[in-house]
């Protein structure tokens, strides 16, 4: 997904394009992937009988679970540099407090994933390594404090290791979907 900004959307943000989404390779192969702009082969074998979580209605992270699953039973993501979708950042998303909360939700489905397949000492670990990222990215924005792109990219990702260790120690996933903004009188999802 590539991020449309308003103008009145915070030069930092619309500079560092913070919304927009690109695949993650790790060794090679993209292991995850997002419903925004996806094609199925759906007689695939790591597909049949497969469907999204409804648990995950609220919390977001059922594309995140769905295409983990699809990965672990065989299936393959490939990626189409020219096959982007527009999306308009909408006024209640440009705002840091909402990249906190989206960053922070998205590590704690990735430490749910990863937890999921650990226990005992391999739990500690993830656990131990989630902590260490989350540490060196807070203290990497420190240098750069003064480049609000670059301090934000850094605390953000902080918090998504964070949102880690969160899901790695089983605490729910807070809910961010389906409810009432604050603009409409609605508390904050948390």
């Amino acid at each position: 997904v590539r991020a449309r900004y308003r103008p009145d959307a915070p030069a930092w943000m619309r500079r560092g394009d913070f919304h927009s989404t690109l695949p993650v390779w790790v060794g090679g192969e993209i292991r995850t992937g997002y419903t925004c702009n996806v094609l199925l082969r759906m007689g695939a074998d790591s597909l049949r009988g497969r469907r999204f979580s409804l648990a995950r209605g609220q919390t977001g992270g059922e594309d995140t679970e769905f295409f983990d699953h699809m990965v672990k039973a065989g299936g393959r993501i490939a990626f189409s540099p020219q096959a982007w979708v527009d999306e308009v950042v909408p006024r209640a998303r440009a705002a840091f407090d909402w990249l906190r909360r989206r960053r922070f939700r998205v590590g704690q489905t990735h430490g749910h994933l990863l937890g999921r397949d650990a226990s005992g000492l391999a739990l500690v670990r993830q656990v131990g390594l989630a902590s260490a990222k989350a540490v060196y990215c807070f203290a990497l924005a420190i240098p750069v404090a003064i480049n609000p792109v670059r301090r934000n990219r850094s605390v953000l990702r902080g918090i998504m290791h964070v949102g880690v260790v969160s899901g790695l120690v089983g605490v729910r996933e807070i809910r961010q979907y389906g409810l009432p903004s604050p603009q409409e009188g609605g508390k904050r999802a948390a």
